[in-house]
């Protein structure tokens, strides 16, 4: 008797696959048993049988949900196949001896079925954000791409504006790191250094290595292949060291003399239900010039894909900060919060806020505060009039937004009346601060207190 299986090609989850077991025999039939063959071949466990002797078949599987149907006493259907159903699996067939007509004889045959899933999220972030903006050091970005759910591992590569990025591979100092990165095989669009200044170009050139880069500092080994007899030049994701620079209020001017240099790395984290989760991270020295408004696309191709997914992200600076004061008409007393609404633009990475008061300290004492929104506790009198300031910035720009807050109330609104009409009488407003405290202690012991009008 032989038993032989017909081979099966990758099949994608919510597939049908049919598992075909042929033999030939002259002797009597007994039994055909699938088995699924767990934990490298120490456990096999039924799925499905077919009885010979009473010309019936039962699944095994029922305890989870039964997927089998016989289409012939050898085949068996599985529907909408899933990650876990991946492995080998063996067909056994028993006939009866014909010397004892009682013994049975058994023979087998295995077949491997590969399931593949492909990614079902992808997405970008900027590692290590939000992070504050720099006029005067050169910093490092790094966008990391996040591809769950694909079997095997999908390959991942970058994009700027719709080129593919040239990379240098490196490894990072991870147990978890697997294989080696794919490098774009085109470089990226020429980046043009302009809006330099030219009264800082010549010295700078001349602190340039004889290959006309910047110089670095290194901190890991990329892997690099040179020719015999050529010096190695190893670069490294480290921050570069800029010898120039020309502030401007919002961005600064590094003068740079070559194109970017773009690391690459990836890791792939084995998950439970046997897909992989990789991590693609992508790494450059930040030039908010010729960065901002700069599209980055991340590229997911997997066999199970007919066409690569994509995401994409727009490196911009924060741009005009919307906030919005609760309540409206704040009185003494009120627990106040400002908050950021929005902006102008699409932001990316994450801005970092940071709340101060002009010309004086936040009611806790504090000179500043970080976060989304400003919260101020039973604001007194004393506050109204008060400028806030809250900044905005991201490594690609830095944006201040003002606001005042205003405080209504009995003596506060007085106040007010008399800022608005003359230097002198915003004089005797502020004059008018310092009896606050015994008016706000009149009204809350219900003393009447009557105010002529102020011409």
């Amino acid at each position: 008797m032989t038993v032989s299986i017909e081979p099966l090609p990758p099949v994608v989850v919510g597939e049908t696959v049919t598992l075909k077991c042929n033999f030939k025999t002259d002797g009597r039939l007994r039994e055909i048993v699938w088995y699924r063959v767990t934990d490298g071949g120490t456990i096999k466990q039924k799925i499905f049988t077919y009885d010979a002797m009473f010309n019936t078949n039962y699944s095994h599987m029922e305890d989870y949900r039964r997927r089998e149907d016989l289409v012939y006493q050898s085949t068996v259907r599985l529907p909408e196949v899933r990650i876990s159903d991946n492995g080998p699996y063996e067909c056994h067939v028993g006939i009866y001896d014909r010397a004892t007509r009682e013994k049975v004889v058994l023979a087998s045959g295995n077949v491997f079925l590969t399931v593949m899933s492909p990614p079902n999220n992808i997405s970008v972030v900027a590692e290590n954000t939000p992070a504050p903006f720099s006029r005067y050091q050169a910093q490092n970005l790094t966008l990391v791409c996040t591809a769950k759910g694909g079997k095997p591992a999908p390959s991942v590569y970058f994009k700027r504006d719709g080129e593919l990025i040239e990379v240098i591979s490196y490894t990072l100092p991870s147990a978890n790191d697997q294989g080696s990165s794919s490098a774009g095989v085109r470089g990226a669009r020429p980046l043009i250094s302009r809006d330099l200044d030219d009264t800082k170009l010549q010295r700078s050139l001349s602190l340039l290595d004889p290959e006309g880069r910047s110089p670095r500092l290194y901190t890991e080994s990329p892997q690099r292949v040179h020719t015999h007899g050529q010096q190695a030049y190893e670069p490294s994701p480290a921050t570069e060291v800029i010898p120039e620079t020309v502030v401007s209020r919002e961005f600064p001017r590094w003068v740079h003399s070559t194109d970017p240099l773009y690391y690459f790395s990836h890791t792939h984290i084995p998950q439970s239900d046997g897909s992989v989760v990789v991590q693609a991270r992508l790494t450059w020295t930040l030039n908010p010039q010729l960065d901002n408004d700069a599209l980055f696309s991340c590229e997911v191709k997997h066999p199970a894909l007919s066409m690569p997914m994509q995401t994409e992200v727009t490196l911009a600076a924060p741009k005009g900060p919307k906030l919005l004061m609760s309540p409206s008409r704040a009185k003494v007393g009120d627990t106040v919060r400002i908050t950021v609404q929005g902006f102008q633009n699409e932001v990316f990475p994450e801005p970092l806020f940071t709340w101060t008061r002009v010309g004086g300290r936040l009611l806790d004492g504090s000179t500043q505060r970080e976060g989304r929104e400003l919260i101020l506790e039973r604001v007194p009198a004393e506050l109204n009039g008060s400028m806030y300031r809250c900044t905005a910035q991201n490594p690609l720009g830095s944006t201040d937004t003002h606001t005042r807050l205003i405080v209504f109330g009995m003596y506060a609104e007085l106040c007010n009346i008399l800022w608005s009409h003359s230097e002198a009488a915003a004089t005797l407003a502020v004059k008018l601060k310092s009896y606050l405290i015994l008016m706000n202690y009149l009204r809350d012991n219900k003393y009447e207190i009557m105010f002529v009008t102020v011409s």
